[in-house]
């Protein structure tokens, strides 16, 4: 649970600091969809990076565990597997709700805003 805030807050975050920049897009004629597309795109691009990190991190965490421990399975394919794909779900719904709330911001109040 606390993996999923921890990755609900930074992609609330960082879709919150765009806000400027979803505004302009917005006047310059994007729809909504097209300001969801490109930011589930680009958040999504974030957390892939980050997913592969962490796997991989993992796995050599594992190779050194292996020798410690006795007995103990370190390579859990449906672990790896479930913990990848809960994480890029958190993901995707941490970056879809902030901008689906950003989306239909008004262009002008977001440019008058700095």
């Amino acid at each position: 649970m606390l993996t999923f805030s921890g990755i609900y807050g930074v992609m609330a975050y960082l879709v919150t600091q765009r806000t400027k920049e979803i505004g302009i897009r917005v006047a310059l004629g994007a729809t909504t969809r097209d300001v969801l597309r490109t930011i589930m795109t680009q958040s999504l691009r974030v957390a892939a990076f980050g997913m592969a990190s962490g796997v991989l991190l993992a796995l050599a965490v594992s190779r050194i565990l292996a020798s410690v421990l006795v007995m103990v399975d370190t390579f859990d394919l449906l672990g790896y597997t479930g913990g990848v794909v809960l994480a890029a779900a958190a993901a995707a719904a941490a970056s879809y709700l902030p901008a689906r709330r950003a989306a239909p911001v008004d262009s002008a109040t977001t440019l008058r805003f700095e």
